[in-house]
């Protein structure tokens, strides 16, 4: 398979947008009307699952300080912590691990912020939804954190991911991708800060590698047949801060960003389904594989410009992690 390494080159285009980015972070829970209905969990609802049941869209949630499972995501909804709100359960995900959020049908639009995570799939699209905001949480020791998987629209911006986790796949902070021939574009991921350790060996199966682990990727699935993507484009990767270690880079190594074709052929047809997506003033210095592209010609598609960090990476994930 073939690696790439990214210099910082100047792209006017990019020096635009990235240029008008805010550095600070912004909370839009704050600019919630007061006259919104909102539901206190546990004063008004035992769960959170009984208050998104009972919620008409737009409505608010407020999550109390304590351990708390998350839900089932069917409607417009912000869910908000308040204190020190922690998701330690949820929802049960197809491969057996836990899921905090899953978002189905209906649930376009909905807003998660000043949450802590400690679910295995903390917030995980199980249907194409859209215009998903997920700002100010945290999420700790996650096998994949936050996974878009077919929606367009998402700002997941100024979260901190704190440690990763391997399970024959995953060891993902953030994943926007596509395996059903769609379209997915518009994604902003932006200040957010991913570090510590990829760790390797947790479950009780036996590791059998041979796929590195992610900070941030943009992902086109057609392995085992699948239908991949159509088109992945147009989305901003920007002023995030990425420092990854693997505990056991020979078996599982972790690259900090990646922009993934899975055929790995520049021949193949579509191609490139991964094109005009903007990738800039990232700092990937605190991790050794820091840019991977599959295939290497991506880079003649998509605008990388003015990260800070030279390493080459390597690797390729499965991502099996599909909702």
């Amino acid at each position: 398979m073939q690696k790439l390494l990214i210099s910082t080159l100047l792209i006017s285009s990019l020096f635009i947008y990235f240029g008008c980015q805010n550095p600070s972070p912004t909370d839009p829970t704050a600019q919630l009307d007061k006259k919104t209905p909102s539901w206190d969990v546990p004063g008004d609802f035992a769960t959170i699952q009984a208050a998104v049941d009972a919620a008409a869209d737009g409505d608010i949630i407020k999550v109390a300080s304590g351990n708390h499972a998350g839900a089932l995501v069917d409607k417009k909804v912000t869910i908000m912590g308040e204190g020190n709100a922690v998701i330690d359960d949820g929802p049960l995900h197809g491969s057996g691990l836990i899921q905090g959020f899953r978002m189905l049908a209906g649930s376009d639009g909905t807003t998660f912020s000043h949450l802590t995570f400690t679910t295995d799939l903390s917030i995980m699209n199980g249907e194409a939804v859209n215009d998903v905001t997920v700002t100010q949480c945290t999420f700790l020791n996650s096998v994949q954190a936050i996974s878009d998987w077919r929606g367009s629209n998402w700002e997941i911006t100024h979260n901190k991911i704190i440690d990763l986790r391997a399970r024959n796949g995953g060891g993902i902070g953030i994943l926007v991708g596509d395996y059903s021939g769609g379209v997915v574009e518009n994604n902003v991921i932006s200040h957010n800060q991913i570090s510590g350790t990829l760790h390797i060996n947790t479950f009780p199966v036996e590791e059998e590698g041979g796929y590195d682990g992610s900070g941030i990727v943009l992902y086109a699935d057609f392995r085992y047949g699948g239908a991949g993507a159509n088109e992945i484009k147009n989305n901003y990767v920007t002023h995030n801060s990425v420092s990854l270690v693997s505990d056991d880079p020979d078996l599982v190594d972790v690259n900090a960003f990646e922009l993934t074709d899975t055929r790995d052929d520049v021949d193949a047809d579509p191609y490139p389904v991964l094109f005009d997506n903007a990738i800039g003033f990232n700092d990937f210095r605190g991790t050794a594989n820091q840019i991977l592209l599959t295939p290497m010609d991506l880079e003649n598609y998509n605008d990388i410009s003015r990260n800070l960090g030279d390493n080459r990476g390597h690797g390729l994930h499965p991502s099996f992690f599909k909702p």
